[in-house]
């Protein structure tokens, strides 16, 4: 008995748009993540791409709970000595709102070159607009 192994058709990939706003951070990575590696799809298969492209909006009004606010902390080192770096959620979300969901959902998909890959279908966007209109994505609701 032969193992059926789907095939996975790079122009059937859909694109999706979710709107942050008011968003979990964790609960947002998580779903951001299934779509990604294509978990939402029948054709799943662990070690293969068959995730869609997903489009975050308004990425600096995802919410945190609790005091993750004030006492997350990020870690940067730049491979010197005493090159570490900290900030915290208030921080980045005034510099860099996008590594929010960019690391959270980073944690969540394989740590290997496949999650690489993943990774490049992951577009995060500051403000309400995006580039991507010529695509057509589809709005997504987020979990709240």
């Amino acid at each position: 008995m032969k193992t059926h192994l789907p095939k996975v058709n790079l122009d059937q990939r859909k694109w999706h748009v979710v709107d942050a706003d008011g968003a979990v951070l964790g609960r947002l990575a998580v779903q951001i993540a299934d779509i990604l590696r294509g978990k939402n799809k029948p054709v799943f298969t662990p070690h293969l791409d068959a995730g869609d492209f997903v489009i975050v909006v308004n990425a600096e009004k995802v919410r945190v709970t609790g005091k993750k606010e004030t006492d997350k902390e990020y870690m940067t080192y730049s491979g010197w000595k005493g090159g570490e770096k900290y900030a915290t959620v208030e921080q980045l979300r005034t510099r860099h709102p996008e590594l929010l969901i960019e690391r959270a959902v980073k944690g969540m998909i394989p740590k290997n070159r496949l999650g690489r890959q993943l990774l490049t279908k992951l577009k995060v966007f500051k403000g309400p607009k995006h580039d991507h209109e010529a695509q057509k994505p589809a709005t997504l609701a987020p979990a709240k």
